[in-house]
């Protein structure tokens, strides 16, 4: 697993570390503001984790519905965060 500052500190790169998982990868290149490669990360796999990161990007898209539709696939709730405390939560857990 990832250590959330060196993860942070990839940010100032040009390109995610190689060893990232794909969910970690995914909320690299969203945080570089690259919202269709982030979701190309997860967009086909299982797994509740890579669900919850799915449903945080159509979350910030503005695509309220479909973003539920991945909150209920990782077993989780829209939270009541903004989107970056969201970043956060997910990176904290990721890392």
């Amino acid at each position: 697993m990832e250590n959330k500052q060196v993860f942070i500190n990839s940010l100032s790169a040009d390109s995610p570390p190689a060893h990232l998982s794909p969910t970690l990868k995914s909320l690299w290149y969203d945080a570089k503001g690259d919202w269709n490669q982030a979701h190309d990360q997860v967009d086909q796999l299982g797994g509740q984790d890579a669900a919850w990161v799915h449903a945080y990007l159509h979350r910030k898209e503005g695509d309220i519905w479909n973003a539920d539709y991945w909150y209920a696939r990782a077993k989780k709730t829209r939270p009541a965060l903004t989107l970056e405390a969201e970043w956060e939560s997910l990176v904290d857990y990721l890392a």
